[in-house]
């Protein structure tokens, strides 16, 4: 098998991370080389380096069979380098053979020649043994069928490398299996695979060689034949807990809620209480479910059955109202599209999440004015006033607004989803601070994070979640990196 794409000393710098460090990584023609490592190791940017998305830095080199290459999203598809991502990109109201050749139409006299284009389609899909009708429309289709027609939009036209990232999340085992044997097709016919998943027995499926970043850097590359799970989950971590963020830790209180077999939105028969003065950690891959869990808690999502109890009384949680009402407050992981209104003022976005519980009916500027300037001063929020727009705010000072809004409810429950996503350090210790000041007044969190030194060093608890489910609980020295991961990966089932 030669060598059809290689990669010398990638590194790349975003304002203040490095989010890659000196990667050198290659890819042989027919075969399937595995890319793995936790949330947040750099993954997710190699990729787009790869498919032109992102520019390295200087200093680095990208060849494509044996010549040097600068590539750009339209060169990446020149040469035949296809990315499928995570989440589906097609168009729901066109059909199998519009999705496939959108951009690319084939026409003459400026007329598309649509016969041509469906012959096209179902001679592709006929390849990835898939009998479904090139006139189907894509929005009566299972997540599953829509990755396979992206699959077959990269292989009608040329292709030597195809990148397909997380191909399987929230899959059913059939459409699991489809996938992977058009992996083991594409090999077949001597296409290189970069593949990345969470769910290691795909890579042991499928893959010929793994290698692990952790970081921002290659840790290591293996011969996915005969690598003992061991290593490879110890190579995927292995960071100095040393490092970690030293918090202080409270004596738990009262049960503050309880969920006993919540099933709905992807979750499936989740139990677990929290008590006053505890942080309760929710770890596991990217589509896991926890955020799913956390929509649910916060009425934000339908569910099908199981209780919920806060202070030892059930509630209906039918709606994100219903759950302030009740004392709950949700940091969500978006903040600037869920969680708050960034063309308005501190003051504006710090009264908002309150008028859930008000019957204040007329707006009181001055009011919020006052309220605004207080969570300024509590929370070190650099910003002029309260009269200054949340647009021309960092990250950091951001995700500080969003704390404001919630502690102005006087809530008692927070659920905190990737609460330091994307603030420098500085910022994140000040959070870290203000979450455990929240534990000394005997308010209780859910704290759900992809970060493990935050989850880990947060946590009195962590819930592990895998595929919708609770994959087990860890309190104490069994908090660990690798006990974590175990978790998050399974054992295989």
């Amino acid at each position: 098998m030669g060598e059809v794409l290689r990669l010398s000393n990638i590194s790349k710098t975003f304002p203040g991370v490095k989010a890659l460090a000196d990667i050198s990584f290659d890819l042989k023609r027919g075969e399937a080389h595995c890319l793995c490592g936790e949330n947040g190791a750099g993954k997710s940017t190699l990729i787009k380096i790869l498919s032109g998305a992102y520019q390295p830095d200087e200093g680095g080199q990208i060849f494509f069979n044996g010549k040097e290459v600068r590539l750009t999203p339209r060169s990446a598809l020149r040469m035949g380098i296809h990315t499928i991502y995570q989440e589906h990109i097609v168009f729901n109201d066109l059909d199998i053979t519009e999705n496939i050749f959108t951009g690319s139409e084939m026409s003459r006299w400026g007329l598309q020649r649509y016969k041509d284009m469906r012959w096209r389609a179902e001679e592709v899909l006929r390849y990835l043994k898939c009998d479904l009708a090139p006139e189907t429309r894509l929005k009566s289709l299972t997540s599953g069928q829509k990755k396979i027609v992206e699959i077959a939009k990269a292989l009608v036209f040329k292709s030597n490398v195809i990148i397909l990232d997380e191909p399987t999340a929230s899959f059913s085992l059939s459409e699991i299996d489809t996938v992977l044997d058009i992996v083991r097709t594409l090999k077949r016919d001597g296409i290189g695979v970069i593949y990345i998943s969470h769910h290691l027995e795909e890579l042991y499926e499928i893959g010929d060689r793994a290698t692990i970043i952790r970081d921002g850097r290659k840790v290591s590359v293996h011969p996915v034949a005969g690598l003992p799970r061991t290593t490879l989950i110890r190579d995927m971590v292995g960071r100095d807990p040393s490092s970690f963020y030293q918090r202080e830790r409270i004596a738990p209180g009262p049960v503050a809620m309880e969920v006993r077999h919540l099933t709905g939105n992807g979750v499936q028969d989740v139990s677990f209480t929290l008590r006053r003065g505890e942080i309760l950690g929710f770890a596991g891959m990217v589509g896991s479910g926890r955020s799913e869990l956390m929509e649910l808690l916060f009425g934000a999502a339908r569910l099908a059955h199981g209780d919920i109890l806060i202070d030892g009384k059930a509630v209906t949680l039918s709606s994100p109202k219903d759950a302030i009402r009740n004392r709950m407050c949700f940091i969500t992981e978006d903040r600037q599209h869920t969680g708050l209104f960034l063309e308005k003022s501190i003051a504006d976005n710090v009264a908002v999440a309150n008028m859930a519980k008000s019957r204040r009916f007329v707006a009181r500027p001055s009011e919020d004015h006052r309220v605004g300037e207080k969570y300024i001063r509590l929370l070190s929020i650099k910003a002029l006033g309260a009269r200054t727009r949340v647009l021309n705010l960092s990250g950091g000072n951001q995700q500080k607004v969003v704390l404001a809004k919630w502690f102005n409810t006087g809530g008692d429950i927070y659920i905190l989803d990737e609460p330091a996503h994307g603030v420098d350090v500085g910022s994140k210790q000040e959070i870290y601070k203000v979450t455990v000041d929240l534990l000394k007044e005997g308010k209780a969190v859910l704290m759900v994070s992809s970060d493990m030194p935050e989850v880990m060093s947060m946590s009195d608890r962590v819930i592990v979640f895998r595929k919708g489910r609770i994959a087990g609980e860890l309190a104490g020295e069994d908090i660990t990196e690798e006990n974590i991961l175990t978790l998050s990966i399974g054992d295989g089932t």
